[in-house]
């Protein structure tokens, strides 16, 4: 039975954790599955995983053989890949991660564009707003929204947003807006919880640089929800340009305190720093480079 086979089946059983999850993401039966872990713990002499009705778990054994699995299939990937760049020719699955709201928004519609352009490509997009690790999780490229991107991977910069202070007509009409950024704490406030400076709103005035400590009565780990709240007259709330440009625009949301400026993020591709960058990865990056240049957002 071919080795390399035997170890992902085994490394692919170990990250979904069940034969039947493993089964499905290899496109394998679950007694394909069973027996290439089976055969792999005879050939060894040795049990890999603790089995109960509930869950699976490695044994020390299992533990030992885990990692040097994903080292040999690391190496396999990367000779793979070396001779993939040699051909330029993109091709194969790739694995992105992207943020949820601007994934929906502007991601999801170049999507078919690109596989288009790129036919021997199959992708993979997975959305979530929690930051991926690209190499334990396998994806070959994700997209972040960040002040600065993670000096461990390499990046390229598509796009920029600001973050606007804003409130529907309805929230202004009611309670006023504030004169100043000092009484936003007075004000009833919508935060976004994975905003990396928290409920320490920072801007740039006429005096310079400011943080103001709010007080959000609604908080949303989501940025539509946040929106969707704000637009119903619930608070003020500082989101960026990508996900309020047309509200904006409509005049259902109106920037507050313009002359106070919050920060501007970067919108980069990243990917790990390895040695040979597949074509499938320069492909994407440059078409999203391409399509992102000129989003109206990024010059509000």
């Amino acid at each position: 039975m071919d080795k390399c086979q035997e170890m992902r089946v085994f490394t692919a059983v170990v990250d979904a954790g069940s034969f039947v999850a493993a089964a499905d993401g290899l496109g394998m039966s679950k007694a394909a599955v069973s027996r290439y872990v089976s055969d792999l713990e005879q050939r060894l002499g040795a049990r890999l995983l603790h089995r109960t009705t509930r869950k699976l778990s490695l044994t020390a054994e299992g533990e030992v053989f885990l990692a040097r699995s994903r080292d040999i299939l690391a190496s396999i990937e990367d000779s793979e890949a070396e001779i993939s760049t040699r051909s330029h020719t993109a091709s194969g699955l790739l694995k992105v991660s992207v943020p949820v709201s601007f994934g929906i928004q502007h991601l999801a519609p170049l999507w078919s564009d690109f596989v288009r352009a790129h036919p021997r490509v199959s992708l993979d997009v997975q959305l979530a707003d929690r930051i991926m690790d690209l190499v334990d999780e396998g994806f070959d490229l994700a997209v972040r929204i960040a002040r600065l991107p993670d000096s461990t991977l390499v990046s390229r910069k598509l796009a920029s947003t600001r973050l606007v202070l804003c409130a529907s007509p309805k929230y202004l009409q009611a309670r006023g807006a504030p004169q100043l950024p000092n009484e936003l704490p007075e004000h009833d406030v919508i935060g976004y919880s994975l905003l990396a400076m928290g409920d320490q709103w920072q801007f740039t005035g006429p005096a310079g640089p400011l943080t103001v400590k709010v007080r959000p009565h609604i908080w949303s780990n989501n940025g539509d929800t946040c929106v969707a709240a704000c637009l119903r007259g619930a608070g003020i709330q500082l989101q960026p340009t990508f996900l309020i440009a047309r509200e904006l625009a409509s005049g259902d949301l109106v920037e507050i305190l313009p002359q106070y400026r919050s920060i501007e993020l970067g919108i980069y591709a990243v990917y790990p720093s390895r040695k040979f960058v597949m074509p499938k990865v320069r492909a994407v990056v440059e078409f999203l480079s391409a399509r992102l240049a000129d989003a109206p957002w990024a010059a509000m």
